[in-house]
């Protein structure tokens, strides 16, 4: 009876995955452990008056640095950013604002936003990645926001950590929260516009903060985006090989999506010599090695780059204000497998479970290793080179491109792989400048709009939720500066090679948090799972 039952339970999830594969990703990331309440040494403040002296603020809009500038901090809002002089001469005692409750001498020093995640998991039970690890691997790294796509934990677990992030019960980002079609309902499958549309309305009265879409059908999909639209929510889609035929990325804008995820759906919208991917004739989409090698070879089907075709669909995008959020990190390691692999983080801060999940694997999301070769690389660096010329003369046009990193799949870490998003969007053409306004005012602009409000956080501003970091180098001079394990340079008066960089501190509304601190607790909670499951990672094979 038991081999029965499981059987049936196979069969029901196969049903699923035949209507939907991304929701039976989804049912494979639950549930992750809560984080534990935030201790008395994590984290200071908010104070009645904070000041950060003296440093130099990136603030996030695209404008330049600019420094050294003294910002108050009333309890969680920025309330002064004032100017105190000028480079090369000593502070202008006169210009500075008076006595703080707390300091932090930031001279030398670079301030700027809270940096925002519009594509962040929240780990997941195959990953074995509690909660406490995942938040305090973005907090380390400056992120004080992100969108959690799909909500895999269950829609009740992630208004429920939600709500104790805005209460700063526990130590992590703000999190939005969008959920997939039918999350949480018990009134059965969304298999009709009627149907899509009363989830969206329950899914608002749940407090959701929006919608992430898949591959539905064209009815089922404008039925859930006008509803999201009428209640308030935001919206976002991966548009899947086994749907994009229905509907591309400029079929879902004409609709109201509001940003798209990764990629798919953006070569489909550029074809003009086929209607369909040119797939290989032996083509499985549930077989995963498949589903990525032939995605590597997709952005050559596409238009040319500059042709009438290729300006058209940037020109109609940028009327719908669609946004993109490419997720470039993610699929990297398809490039080079072997850089992701070897990246010099994993020794410390990777789990062995996490580890373990990467590994060639024919079940495992993302782990379609078992069959990688040069070509599929050689593939995906052309691809890349592609994707990224869009990327870059869509935001040339005036487009907005957020910064998501999708981490926990494909040898990609939470928090060190969003720094590495931020490096390969300067590498599609973006001025570091750029880049940062993505992962901040782009951000902050996508998750606020839906809800037809002002952004409360983004950029440096009085009136603003105090969301900063503070970093000892500048990232606009090298964006590496940002990984929490810095990056390496020669000191020319001692002849030795340091280690320099990192984020100092975070800052989330108005708490400062010692960011290496945060990274010492992942470092510890990693060096405890190794003792009772030990595994080799990265180079220590």
């Amino acid at each position: 009876m038991r081999l029965l039952a499981a059987l049936a339970v196979l069969v029901a999830l196969n049903v699923t995955a035949v209507a939907d594969v991304n929701a039976q990703e989804s049912q494979e990331r639950r549930t992750v452990l809560h984080a534990p309440d935030r201790g008395p040494d994590e984290g200071e403040g908010p104070f009645e008056r904070l000041i950060i002296r003296g440093a130099t603020v990136i603030d996030g809009t695209g404008g330049p640095p600019r420094g050294p500038i003294d910002i108050v901090i009333e309890g969680n809002r920025i309330v002064q950013v004032r100017s105190v002089g000028v480079p090369g001469l000593p502070i202008n005692e006169s210009r500075r604002p008076g006595d703080a409750t707390r300091e932090i001498d930031a001279h030398g020093m670079y301030v700027l936003p809270g940096l925002i995640d519009t594509h962040a998991h929240t780990g997941g039970r195959s990953q074995g990645t509690p909660a406490e690890y995942v938040y305090k691997l973005w907090m380390g790294h400056g992120i004080t926001t992100i969108r959690d796509p799909g909500s895999g934990n269950g829609v009740d677990w992630t208004l429920e950590s939600r709500e104790r992030s805005a209460r700063n019960e526990i130590v992590a980002p703000r999190v939005f929260v969008y959920v997939r079609p039918g999350a949480g309902w018990e009134e059965g499958p969304i298999d009709s516009p009627e149907k899509a549309r009363e989830w969206v309305r329950w899914a608002a009265r749940k407090g959701v903060d929006g919608l992430k879409l898949g591959s539905y059908d064209p009815e089922i999909m404008e039925a859930l985006i006008d509803e999201a639209r009428n209640n308030g929510l935001g919206t976002q889609a991966h548009l899947g090989q086994m749907g994009v035929a229905r509907m591309d990325a400029l079929d879902a804008a004409r609709l109201g999506l509001g940003s798209l995820e990764h990629w798919y759906g953006l070569p489909e919208s550029l074809f003009d010599e086929r209607t369909v991917q040119n797939f290989r004739y032996d083509y499985n989409y549930n077989d995963e090695y498949h589903r990525f090698g032939q995605a590597g070879r997709l952005w050559k089907q596409a238009a040319e780059r500059g042709s009438e075709k290729w300006n058209a669909v940037i020109d109609e995008l940028l009327a719908l204000d669609f946004v993109i959020t490419p997720t470039m990190t993610i699929y990297e390691a398809n490039r080079d497998v072997q850089r992701a692999r070897e990246a010099d983080w994993h020794d410390i801060y990777t789990l062995p479970s996490l580890w373990r999940f990467y590994q060639p694997s024919r079940e495992s999301h993302g782990s379609y290793w078992f069959s990688w070769t040069t070509q599929d690389e050689i593939e995906w660096r052309r691809n890349y080179r592609i994707w990224m010329s869009f990327l870059n003369d869509y935001k040339n046009r005036g487009g907005r491109v957020t910064a998501g990193s999708d981490a926990g799949f494909i040898y990609k870490l939470y928090g060190f792989d969003y720094i590495r998003e931020l490096e390969l969007l300067q590498e599609a053409g973006f001025h570091p400048l750029e880049v940062i306004r993505s992962a901040t005012l782009y951000g902050a602009e996508t998750l606020h709009e839906p809800k037809g409000v002002p952004i409360e956080f983004g950029i440096i501003r009085p009136g603003l939720l105090a969301d900063l970091i503070v970093v000892e180098e500048s990232p606009i001079q090298d964006l590496k500066v940002l990984y929490g394990t810095g990056t390496l340079r020669l000191n020319d008066d001692t002849g030795e090679v340091e280690r320099v960089g990192g984020v100092r501190y975070t800052i989330k509304d108005g708490i400062v948090y010692d960011a290496r601190q945060l990274l010492a607790d992942v470092a510890r909670i990693v060096e405890e799972a190794k003792a009772a499951e030990p595994v080799a990672t990265g180079g220590s094979r």
